[in-house]
């Protein structure tokens, strides 16, 4: 009709029927307040890991991603604390790794008052152990020397409650390696003492026939100690044994260089990588190694008992990036295992004691 005005419509509209202004706006309000469904996995699989049970399962509703990482942290294992054996008092540091945090505790009970009693044990010894927590009526110690020229082992031997060590000159005769890499730590497991020599051979004690043997199975040719490879001869050296579930795993340290990790299987030990490690974490020690599984950014990592950064992460080794964390830490590898730490299980309700 004549004078009447024609009425355009804009053609700026989504498939929503909003305009692309009110469509961008939409968009920067979604990015200024994220969803929790936006989390990255590994850090929602941090928080979910604090979750009792039950919680768990209901936070597991929430969406896909919380559902994924619900399920997958929901068995798995807790990790050790690394515990500070004080000089002096009853005051006892102990490092959480997975939450980075330090707790001081105050235990009288492990005063020399309440302390365990054994009978005087006379001579030295190359290793001590028990079989499992010497608070067990069942605990068994052992104590060892190996007599280098006479082809013997020392052997003593003593249950809590015990009047007097049982001690016997055993036909054995362990190999040596260099004098800075002797022997590793001693893992009860198999109802057995399992121990590694200086050159990585597996030998073991069993109680029940006190008899001691040698794993005989194939080894590998490891760089670290191998006479082949002389850039590592004067480098500082260690060796750690570690089980989870009657699977043996053995590390081999050097200076600054990356640890070599083996895995004992019937017919060899087989080098592991990232691919083969499958989530496990190894904590090593000189009197103690743990290992788990599949804790949260943790996985395929190894963790020394060396505390960094004002005392907020462990020095770790990271097998899937290759590379210490901090990374110039490596440099100070004699210091990455002091004598006075050790890796402990936690106490099943750790706040009871905070």
């Amino acid at each position: 009709m004549p004078g009447r005005k024609a009425k355009f419509y804009s053609s700026n509209v989504d498939v929503k029927g909003k305009g692309l202004v009110e469509s961008k706006k939409d968009d920067k309000e979604a990015e200024i307040k994220p969803s929790f469904a936006d989390l990255p996995l590994c850090l929602i699989e941090v928080i979910l890991y604090q979750l009792v049970l039950k919680d768990n399962i209901l936070a597991s509703a929430v969406c896909k991603t919380w559902r994924e990482a619900a399920v997958f942290i929901r068995w798995v294992d807790r990790p050790p604390w690394l515990m500070y054996l004080p000089k002096r008092g009853n005051s006892f540091e102990l490092y959480d790794p997975l939450q980075q945090k330090m707790y001081t505790l105050n235990l009288p009970e492990l005063s020399k008052s309440t302390l365990i009693n054994l009978p005087k044990l006379e001579l030295a010894y190359d290793a001590i152990a028990f079989s499992c927590a010497p608070t067990s009526g069942t605990c068994l110690l052992l104590a060892f020397k190996h007599v280098k020229d006479a082809f013997l082992t020392t052997t003593s031997t003593c249950y809590l409650g015990a009047t007097d060590w049982t001690t016997e000159n055993l036909d054995f005769y362990r190999g040596f390696g260099s004098n800075s890499l002797k022997h590793s730590n001693v893992v009860y497991a198999k109802q057995r003492f399992n121990c590694l020599d200086g050159k990585g051979r597996l030998y073991f004690f069993e109680p029940s026939t006190r008899v001691w043997h040698y794993d005989t199975t194939s080894l590998p040719d490891c760089p670290y100690i191998s006479y082949r490879f002389w850039q590592y001869e004067k480098k500082k050296k260690r060796i750690f044994l570690a089980v989870r579930k009657g699977e043996f795993f053995k590390m081999f340290t050097c200076g600054g260089e990356k640890p070599i990790v083996y895995k004992l299987d019937s017919e060899s030990w087989d080098e592991i990588n990232s691919s083969t490690l499958n989530g496990v974490t190894i904590f090593a020690s000189l009197y103690s190694s743990e290992t788990r599984m599949n804790l949260p950014w943790m996985r395929n990592s190894v963790y020394f008992p060396r505390l960094r950064y004002s005392s907020k992460c462990c020095v770790s080794y990271s097998i899937d990036e290759g590379r210490y964390y901090p990374r110039k830490q490596w440099q100070e590898q004699e210091d990455l295992c002091p004598v006075e730490n050790l890796w402990i299980r936690p106490p099943k309700k750790a706040s009871d004691y905070m």
